[in-house]
């Protein structure tokens, strides 16, 4: 059989296929929390102020560290812990001079039992003048990562898929219907010299809408997922 068989799939199309398959066997949804959330807890005269943010990416997540080391510059320690992605594969911890995992841990600790992810937690202590201990400090950070937690509003948010439509004049009839059949959301067009747009549509209605849109002979390129 020739390289030029149109049996044969093209390495972009077969891995398309292949991430199409795998995106029925994953949940589609996550939970994480709709907004910024503070929270405190004391222990014989140190202060652990927490704060929650939602977030999507490292960057983020630097620039909020940051801010609150301005804000807080005599803090003794800024702990933290995050955990991003829909998969919640991707996590880290910081214990920041503290006694190993008696910090950081602990936080993340509290982002897993409440099945959270796209979450920054950072807990600033104000040293009291008495040491804690081991059992003190993880004590300590976990109740001010659940007290922050616990002030935030917590949200199930879906996974989406973005893609981009090619098509014809001809097909825009088409295409529309099944962009309003389907509720999807456009994200942005482009109908002047060759009409283009670009949608999103939730994971678990992914392979569905690709074929749709695939029997049309309309060009559609996966982009990314949000």
């Amino acid at each position: 059989m020739s390289k030029n068989s149109p049996f044969l799939l093209q390495p972009s199309c077969f891995s398309l296929i292949i991430y199409l398959s795998l995106a029925m066997l994953f949940e589609d949804t996550y939970r994480t929390i709709e907004r910024a959330a503070e929270g405190s807890f004391k222990d014989r005269g140190s202060k652990f102020i927490s704060f929650a943010f939602p977030v999507t990416n490292e960057e983020e997540i630097k620039k909020h560290q940051a801010a609150l080391r301005k804000e807080h510059p005599s803090a003794n320690h800024h702990c933290y812990a995050f955990r991003l992605g829909a998969d919640k594969t991707a996590f880290r911890s910081g214990d920041d001079g503290e006694p190993a995992n008696t910090a950081g841990r602990p936080i993340l600790g509290q982002i897993q039992s409440k099945d959270l992810t796209n979450i920054l937690i950072v807990v600033v202590r104000y040293f009291g003048g008495t040491l804690l201990g081991v059992s003190g400090l993880i004590n300590a950070y976990r109740e001010a990562a659940a007290n922050a937690i616990a002030n935030a509003q917590i949200t199930e948010r879906t996974v989406n898929d973005v893609y981009e439509l090619k098509f014809d004049y001809l097909q825009m009839n088409d295409v529309m219907k099944i962009l309003k059949e389907e509720k999807l959301e456009m994200l942005s067009q482009d109908f002047e010299l060759s009409p283009s747009l670009v949608f999103s549509v939730r994971k678990s209605n992914s392979v569905k809408v690709y074929d749709l849109f695939k029997k049309m002979s309309v060009a559609i390129n996966y982009i990314r997922t949000l």
